[in-house]
């Protein structure tokens, strides 16, 4: 599903990723550590295509990346589903129209009941009106989930989702992505949490990726 074969990402003289080989089989469940700096995000933009490695190849959905042009690559990132690390929404939309933007945005007509049945999954069905700067930590996450899915995509990617919330909030969010995996998604998750991903491998069998030094590699069975 997703696959680097030497890949590399870097601009100018500075080198962030390197040397990157492995693959993210369908319905994997994954966690991506590593210190702050380390190439966190742009390992998951390259994942979400919104980046091309300058060295190397990476392989999405069986498609070559730098083969595709850009209606080809809007078309395989609608695959990818991506809750960044710092929530943007429109302040002056409800929620449930932030929700719903990707569809607008991919030109596709707005799903009606499917969206009230997506919010209530996340808990947000009495929070739909409610503009974003109403909104506690908590529930911008799970809307920011929300909005990932409106798509129905194929991987779910999370930037330090629980970064932000309590742990309450943080297993909470947890246990949506697990169920997530558990219909078939898979889930990429970077974090610097390890409680959390303690609390995920008790639950769902969980690879443990590490960035260090530019290069991922797998971290054992150490955590």
């Amino acid at each position: 599903m997703i696959a680097f074969e030497n890949a590399a990402y870097g601009y100018g003289d500075r080198l962030i990723l390197s040397d990157i080989s492995m693959s993210l089989a369908p319905g994997s469940f994954h966690f991506l550590t590593g210190p702050s700096g380390a190439g966190k995000t742009t390992f998951l933009r390259l994942c979400n295509a919104e980046l091309s490695p300058t060295a190397g190849k990476l392989t999405l959905f069986d498609m070559d990346v730098a083969s595709l042009d850009r209606d080809g690559i809007a078309g395989l990132r609608r695959r990818v589903g991506m809750v960044h690390q710092q929530v943007q929404f429109l302040d002056h939309l409800p929620l449930n129209e932030n929700v719903a933007l990707p569809l607008t945005v991919a030109g596709k007509p707005s799903i009606g009941d499917d969206l009230t049945q997506l919010l209530a999954w996340v808990g947000l069905s009495e929070r739909q009106e409610a503009r974003p700067p109403e909104l506690s930590g908590g529930e911008r996450q799970r809307a920011a989930l929300a909005r990932s899915l409106i798509l129905s995509p194929e991987i779910v990617l999370a930037d330090e989702p629980t970064g932000n919330v309590d742990w309450e909030m943080s297993l909470r969010l947890l246990q949506l992505l697990i169920e997530l995996n558990r219909m078939g998604k898979t889930v990429l998750i970077a974090t610097h949490d390890l409680n959390l991903i303690r609390a995920a491998k008790a639950q769902v069998s969980a690879r443990v990726l590490r960035i260090s030094g530019g290069a991922v590699q797998s971290a054992g069975a150490d955590l």
